[in-house]
């Protein structure tokens, strides 16, 4: 059977990933018949309407989902297809209460010229109740425009199927309500989408490196799996006055569904090597307010004599922080990968958020791993620059070549006093305000500017997650 999805307008790139990654999670048997990233109209394909329930009910860009009755170009071609699709179903609504309503998308309808559209589908010949509240039966007509046409482009009628979408979610989940948040929290929203993306269910286990106050582990966990996850500074992960990352779990009676969480990093993690881990999902530190850092020492050679406070060892105190040194950009995409193909299940997936530029005077290249699939990109643009959300499916080793064995990843060394921006293109970047070399030339300027000037001609600090 076919199907409408009325979808929200917004994340444009993020809503037909989200329908297939929903499809493969539910293990639903999908085929997309018409998708446009201009349009809140989706037809779909599905074996039943129970599968179509089962789509909406998970999908955050998603707002309603109607068996399809008919699609035209104009009225005319419309009423035709009604009468090919379902002539054979209108006895079943016959004598039962129903209600019609038309939505215009882009455009506008008087009162008179709807009702008018209603009238004309009087040859389906029902004859029960006309009940605006809790009718057996809901049909709409939804119509397509481009902006300034007197017509619309393309219009749909369908049977609604009652079935709430996860968009409530959203407000539940909404960090203005939330109990433990910081400055970097990934909203809500995007936060369920990328656990729809990860394919976060019951039964899985799902683990996020750069957790912070647990954005994603919440949203992974509203959908039944099993979370944990870990942070180079442990005190996002113990908060304050008893507030702390399992209190977001607590809030909203998750807390069974957090394993717990752990100070570490990447280079330095005690997770078990081994593939069990159903997904990983993560938005790591742009490096924007301080170069990036990994544990360890910036020189290997100091540092080894061990430090006693009260004669105790230094690190085995409560309050210890430590030594940190300098992490490439580049290192840190290409370990994140590397740590996700040596944990991964097969098919497993890994949702990575990062950033690039809107120019195309320096490329930010999309991370690759021979055992890694590329699923999708989806991107959230701001002013001069965007993030990406990168998924990943993890291969079959039968799948990879054989010269593409997976090794434990090794830290990337850096060599030299560099600064900050040598080891993160992206930061270089952002403090340049993403200008070429004749912009900045022309405004008599070096390449750097003042963070204060930069934050309010660039902007959108608050979506800098982990930075």
């Amino acid at each position: 059977m076919d199907y409408l999805i009325r979808l929200v307008q917004v994340h444009g790139s993020f809503r037909k990933p989200e329908i297939e990654a929903i499809a493969e999670a539910c293990g639903l048997n999908l085929e997309i018949l018409s998708y446009a990233d201009d349009s809140p109209c989706c037809l779909i394909r599905l074996d039943s309407e129970s599968s179509a329930r089962a789509l909406i009910h998970r999908s955050v860009l998603g707002k309603a989902i109607y068996e399809l009755w008919g699609v035209g170009t104009d009225y005319a071609a419309l009423h035709a297809d009604v009468r090919r699709r379902t002539s054979h179903l209108w006895a079943q609504y016959r004598t039962c209460s129903f209600r019609f309503y038309v939505q215009s998308y882009r455009g506008k309808r008087s009162g008179a010229s709807q009702l008018q559209i209603i009238e004309s589908f009087s040859y389906l010949g029902f004859r029960g109740a006309i009940q605006m509240a809790d009718a057996d039966a809901q049909f709409c007509v939804l119509e397509d425009w481009l902006r300034g046409a007197t017509e619309p482009r393309r219009v749909y009628f369908g049977r609604w199927i009652p079935q709430t979408s996860a968009r409530e979610a959203v407000n539940v989940y909404d960090l203005k309500k939330r109990d433990y948040i910081a400055r970097t929290s990934m909203d809500s929203e995007l936060a369920l989408v990328t656990a729809n993306m990860v394919l976060a269910g019951p039964g899985k286990v799902l683990y996020d490196p750069f957790v912070g106050t647990g954005s994603f582990p919440v949203a992974c966990a509203h959908f039944g799996a099993v979370t944990l996850g870990s942070d180079i500074d442990g005190r996002t992960i113990r908060g304050a006055d008893g507030v702390d990352l399992r209190a977001n779990f607590r809030q909203y009676g998750l807390e069974g569904k957090w394993a717990g969480g752990f100070v570490a990093d990447l280079t330095n993690s005690p997770v078990r090597r081994a593939r069990w881990l159903d997904g990983i999902v993560c938005d790591p530190p742009y490096g924007i307010r301080e170069g990036l850092r990994v544990l360890g020492q910036r020189d290997p050679e100091k540092g080894r004599e061990p430090v006693l406070i009260d004669g105790k060892q230094a690190y085995l105190q409560p309050a210890y922080v430590p030594p940190k040194k300098p992490y490439s950009f580049v290192s840190m995409l290409d370990d994140i990968l590397q740590f996700s193909a040596s944990m991964l299940v097969d098919k497993g997936r890994l949702s990575l958020w990062m950033p690039t530029a809107n120019d195309e005077m320096e490329e930010f290249p999309i991370p690759s791993h021979p055992a890694l699939e590329l699923v999708s990109v989806c991107i959230q643009p701001f002013n001069k620059w965007s993030r990406r959300l990168l998924t990943y499916r993890r291969l079959p080793d039968s799948e990879t070549l054989q010269s593409s064995t997976i090794h434990p990843q090794k830290q990337t060394e850096i060599k030299g006093l560099r600064n900050a921006d040598d080891l993160n293109p992206f930061r270089k970047r952002y403090f340049e305000r993403f200008r070429s070399v004749a912009e900045t030339e022309a405004n008599g300027k070096g390449p750097y500017i003042s963070r204060r000037e930069d934050a309010a001609s660039v902007g959108v600090q608050n979506v800098l997650s982990g930075v």
